[in-house]
């Protein structure tokens, strides 16, 4: 069904491009959000990556899975947004809560949350991009390794490092 929602879009088919973005969305906002740790810059960065993906859609060589083409692009746009901030001196507070449930935690256990992404906001970018994939997305060391585009034994030594790292933060 993607893939040929994909052809369709490369063809320049408005409809199939905007199914492709709304199948999509949720994903991008929540790395996006997991990156950033704010609502507001996580659909900035959101609506940043949509445009992309209407520049570069016809870029897409099929080598990966769409899917993880469009980690990519979030994550490098997510890159981009934190540059951008420094250069202007913005710092984002981390803040959010990295993933919302249907019951509100508990104080403790929110601040807990908090504390941990905000940790690891504060990791080296490629520690940071193997513990949000892997522990906030959700997907294994491959998978992660594919959206990186490094060998899934790196996506581990990262992960290690960033435990360590981590250790020492909280």
């Amino acid at each position: 069904m993607t893939e040929a929602l994909v052809r369709r879009a490369q063809n320049g088919d408005g409809d199939a491009f905007a199914q492709l973005i709304e199948d999509q969305y949720d994903r991008i906002y929540r790395t996006a959000w997991r990156w950033c740790g704010n609502a507001h810059d996580a659909e900035d960065i959101a609506q940043d990556v949509c445009v992309r993906l209407g520049d570069a859609i016809r870029g897409f060589d099929g080598r990966s899975a769409f899917s993880s083409w469009v980690y990519r692009i979030t994550l490098n746009m997510a890159r981009d947004w934190q540059r951008a901030g420094r250069r202007r001196g913005a710092h984002a507070d981390a803040y959010a809560e990295v993933i919302p449930t249907e019951e509100a935690p508990s104080q403790e256990d929110a601040a807990t949350n908090r504390q941990l992404w905000s940790a690891v906001r504060s990791l080296p970018e490629k520690q940071r991009d193997a513990v949000l994939l892997v522990y906030a997305e959700e997907l294994n060391h491959a998978q992660a390794a594919e959206i990186m585009g490094i060998k899934e034994a790196t996506v581990s030594f990262h992960v290690h490092e960033a435990r360590k790292t981590l250790r020492g933060l909280l």
